[in-house]
């Protein structure tokens, strides 16, 4: 998969957006976050994203202690398989197209919900998921996830999930 970790700041104004907050954004701060990424710099982030396949394209927008900011693209039938964010608060926000989303919280059923332009969700530690893009139409999506650098853990099925989903360990962004 193409992955650039090269941080796009220089060419995105971003660092005002993901200045500290510490030590932790909670859900509803990188909800907002996408939100006005993915609304004030759509121009430039649909300028940026690329369609690759078999594999979906992603690149990183930012990273800090705190946060990781990332733009993802979907073409028609790419999903990811149901993960959790090893313990992370998430965020995402819909930049160009729909998506699909299958998400379950430990010891509950799974929901389902359609994501479309402008919509924003923040989701907390314990969620596991699983987006697929089902439309017949290229989508783009801008992700946060706090702490940054934590690994993601993936299941066979949400039915799958532990009854916690415990914290994995984060990497610091900074050496």
């Amino acid at each position: 998969m193409a992955l650039s970790t090269a941080t796009l700041s220089s060419t995105l104004p971003l660092d005002d957006l993901v200045a500290s907050r510490g030590p932790l954004w909670t859900a509803t701060q990188l909800r907002d976050l996408v939100s006005r990424v993915g609304t004030e710099l759509s121009g430039p982030l649909l300028d940026m994203v690329r369609f690759a396949s078999p594999n979906r394209w992603w690149t990183r927008l930012a990273l800090t202690d705190e946060v990781e900011l990332w733009l993802l693209s979907w073409l028609p039938g790419q999903h990811t398989a149901p993960h959790d964010h090893g313990g992370a608060a998430g965020a995402f926000s819909v930049v160009l197209g729909e998506l699909s989303e299958t998400y379950r919280y430990p010891g509950n059923p799974a929901g389902q919900r359609t994501h479309r332009v402008g919509d924003a969700i923040g989701f907390g530690a314990g969620r596991a998921h699983q987006i697929w893009n089902t439309g017949l139409a290229k989508a783009a999506t801008v992700h946060a996830y706090s702490p940054p650098l934590v690994p993601t853990r993936e299941y066979a099925s949400l039915d799958d999930i532990p009854n916690v989903i415990p914290p994995a360990p984060a990497r610091s962004a900074t050496p």
